[in-house]
């Protein structure tokens, strides 16, 4: 037995020998970290006060005071402690690649890496380049009550128009009778188009018996509208309700950046709103980078999410079908707020409407965003938290998931959604 207690301390004493041997590079590792564990910083490029003898001093004392690297924001005002007065390099001239170029061969000089918002301010995705067409779209609607029984033609009230552009989606007649004015509680947020998590549980006690409009009673007539917004359509006797469902930009822009590139926000859901975005915004830095680019210039970076809400797409409803299996169409009209069919049928479409939009912020907008990155050699880093997408699914498309802490404490919780 003495034998067999005698082995088993030897077995423990190497174990404990090769765990102090292989604890040696994580020891002197700590004491010195190596570059790739080297500190970022934020580097504010102010309204275009930007020098080369500024870039030289600030890329030194980086190096000198042992950060691995810095993110390169270019922020003007107003917008909290931003304003600031426009200095000699306008965003996007000539004099501005030059100076993104030489900060990249500073930094390689200095063994420090760089990266970059996405585009100019740190909220979120846009610049002069998107047209309303590809910019963030809302859902809008308009309403009507005509006398059946005869031919209805004339035109609809328009909905909402934002930049002077507007789409149709869908055109409904609901028997005024069926129509009551209950709306669900909460709807909005529920249907994606108020902000807060707040509000979205379902509820699924009982109605009263007029609360929901059947689907059945529900007639698609968007085929009897005209491009001018002319509706000509034999109703059958009764009173019906017209509504008109279409979608418009939101109007957000990319903040706080400087005049020169500040424009509207892309569509997040659809991927050639991306690809604009890239082509006009990021890839004539890379090309004038030449070699830097993915050597010295490394990650490009989604800051915070601060655009606003987005709930609607061109493509949304082949997206939904594709993704929940079944047609969205007839259950538009919860979106205005209306109970469809039932309760719980209308809470589970809010559901798999507020899904499709996550999923499409998480595959077309933060995926995306990442496959275009690795294809040039890059990284891809984004704050994945507070909007209409699912934290931790835009989180797992990064390499870098990162967040952020103030003082006071708050935002604490995005370092807890970065390192889970």
């Amino acid at each position: 037995m003495k034998n067999i207690f005698n082995a088993i301390a030897v077995i423990v004493t190497l174990m404990l020998s090769s765990m102090v041997v292989a604890g040696d590079p994580l020891e002197s590792g700590f004491a010195n970290p190596p570059v790739q564990s080297g500190a970022y910083t934020w580097w504010h490029w102010m309204n275009g006060n930007v020098t080369r003898d500024g870039i030289t001093a600030d890329l030194e004392a980086m190096a000198e005071a042992g950060i691995g690297g810095a993110l390169i924001f270019n922020l003007a005002g107003p917008a909290h402690h931003c304003d600031t007065p426009l200095g000699p390099v306008d965003y996007f001239s000539p004099a501005w690649f030059d100076s993104v170029k030489f900060a990249a061969s500073e930094a390689q000089r200095l063994g420090l890496e760089l990266g970059m918002q996405n585009c100019a301010g740190w909220a979120t995705t846009g610049g002069p380049w998107v047209t309303p067409e590809l910019a963030m779209q809302k859902l809008v609607s308009s309403e009507l009550i005509v006398d059946g029984g005869q031919t209805v033609k004339g035109n609809l009230p328009q909905p909402e128009v934002t930049l002077d552009y507007y789409r149709d989606i869908a055109v409904f007649a609901i028997p005024a009778a069926v129509d009551s004015e209950f709306r669900v509680s909460k709807w909005q947020s529920k249907a994606g188009q108020r902000g807060g998590r707040g509000g979205r549980q379902p509820e699924l006690t009982a109605r009263r018996a007029n609360a929901a409009v059947p689907l059945k009673s529900i007639i698609d007539i968007s085929r009897h509208l005209s491009a001018d917004g002319t509706l000509n359509w034999d109703a059958p006797a009764g009173k019906w309700k017209i509504v008109r469902l279409g979608h418009t930009p939101t109007g957000a822009t990319n903040k706080p950046a400087p005049k020169l590139g500040t424009g509207l926000e892309i569509d997040k859901l659809r991927r050639d709103s991306l690809d604009l975005h890239w082509e006009k915004g990021i890839q004539p830095v890379l090309d004038h980078l030449g070699p830097l680019a993915g050597k010295v210039m490394k990650q490009i970076l989604v800051d915070s999410y601060e655009a606003g809400l987005h709930h609607w797409t061109p493509n949304m409803r082949d997206e939904f079908k594709k993704r929940r299996g079944y047609d969205p169409t007839p259950y538009l009209l919860a979106l205005t707020g209306r109970s469809i069919e039932n309760a719980a049928t209308t809470e589970r479409f809010y559901w798999d409407f507020r899904r499709t939009i996550s999923d499409l912020f998480a595959d077309n907008y933060y995926g995306y965003f990442a496959d275009l990155c690795h294809a040039r050699g890059l990284e891809f880093l984004c704050e994945p938290y507070t909007s209409c997408f699912e934290g931790l699914a835009v989180a797992a498309k990064t390499d870098i998931p990162t967040g952020e802490f103030w003082c006071n404490g708050s935002y604490s919780f995005s370092l807890r959604t970065a390192a889970s």
